[in-house]
């Protein structure tokens, strides 16, 4: 009988030997971050449960630091206020609670880092929506097929799995690599 780490660990590493076909969209994605950033502008993420997490951890990565001490990247996880969050689920509904604040702090050029481990989660294809009427760009950070936010995304990540977890797996080397190329671009580093 195989452990529920060695399953764990095979479905992990036949995900990961498919992600060498991402590399072009994850170098557009780190480069159009980087150029938002250059010219001022900032990041904004979010999504729902371990894809919260995600969000907050990219960034984290960009105000803080990444590798090496360097200047604070302006970035924003849309799932940390849990006053915004609850008020505007409360008085609104939960599919507007990225939305709202994607209207509220997101100009144009700055960019949305979207996750969705199935594409379809309605308060990030809401905050995907709105990003795009205010002419931001959109990077969707996805799994499964891409869903729903895939078409509404200037650059679509879709870790090629229907499993969550090897998809958020894939969405934290993902995000890091994120991290280096920015740095890299913006001659941080």
């Amino acid at each position: 009988m195989t452990s529920l780490y060695l399953t764990n660990l095979a479905e992990h590493q036949s995900t990961f030997e498919k992600l060498a076909a991402l590399e072009a969209d994850i170098a557009r994605a780190g480069s159009h971050i980087a150029q938002c950033l250059a010219k001022g502008g900032k990041l904004l993420s979010c999504g729902n449960g371990g894809s919260a997490a995600d969000s907050q951890h990219i960034a984290s990565e960009l105000t803080g630091r990444f590798i090496k001490e360097r200047k604070p990247l302006a970035a924003i996880s849309l799932t940390t206020d849990s006053s915004a969050l609850t008020c505007i689920g409360n008085d609104y509904s939960f599919d507007e609670v990225f939305a709202r604040q994607v209207r509220a702090l997101g100009r144009a050029g700055d960019v949305l880092v979207a996750i969705s481990t199935s594409g379809n989660s309605a308060n990030v294809r809401r905050a995907v929506e709105d990003a795009r009427t205010l002419g931001m760009q959109v990077i969707g950070l996805l799994g499964r097929d891409g869903g729903a936010i895939k078409p509404l995304s200037d650059v679509a990540i879709v870790v090629p799995s229907d499993v969550t977890a090897r998809i958020q797996e894939a969405h934290i080397l993902i995000i890091h690599t994120l991290c280096g190329l920015i740095e890299q671009e913006l001659q941080l580093v």
